[in-house]
């Protein structure tokens, strides 16, 4: 009767190896892959990006590994280092590498002579100025101008490409405004 029980004992261990272990253990392998290179989840804390995203905003972004395929107006995040401070923002895109932005006194934006059309802004600056883009780097402005420390108010207004972490594509809370960018 005690092999019995032991070979019962066994055939239920290996049953819950299969059934529960594995599975779970594949998952989070599946889970960390896709963090590692694929996505990852980003809140956003400020009001900077307002209305397009608000504070407590949670969004799944894709990680870029090929900066020709960053367009302008896109919604990027990237590493932001200056005056000791390291963190990650999330900015819109509107100056590509060799481009010029001008901003003019009633913040209207001009890239390379031409104005942008940018519905999504809200709170304009008056701030103005012009940036000449050099290769391999980029421009950001925040949607809430007037509530965004952005390219305009940095010591360099310029981000490498390889501080740039990935593109914003859905929001995933709250879940009233779930959906794609």
């Amino acid at each position: 009767m005690n092999n019995e029980i032991k070979g019962e004992d066994t055939s239920t261990s290996l049953s819950f190896f299969k059934d529960w272990v594995i599975p779970i253990a594949v998952a989070l392998l599946i889970a960390v892959i896709i963090h590692k290179f694929l996505i990852f989840k980003v809140y956003i804390p400020s009001e900077s990006m307002y209305p397009t995203l608000t504070k407590g905003d949670h969004l799944f972004v894709k990680k870029v590994y090929n900066y020709d395929k960053i367009k302008r107006q896109d919604i990027i995040v990237f590493n932001f280092k200056e005056d000791g401070k390291d963190e990650l923002l999330i900015k819109r895109v509107i100056g590509l590498p060799g481009d010029t932005v001008k901003i003019d006194n009633q913040g209207k934006v001009f890239v390379n002579g031409e104005e942008l059309n940018e519905p999504y802004i809200k709170n304009q600056s008056n701030l103005s100025g012009e940036f000449k883009v050099p290769e391999g780097r980029y421009f950001f402005l925040g949607d809430n101008r007037s509530n965004s420390k952005d390219s305009r108010f940095w010591k360099d207004p310029f981000i490498e490409k390889n501080e740039i972490k990935g593109k914003a594509f859905v929001r995933v809370y709250p879940f009233n405004r779930i959906g794609l960018f």
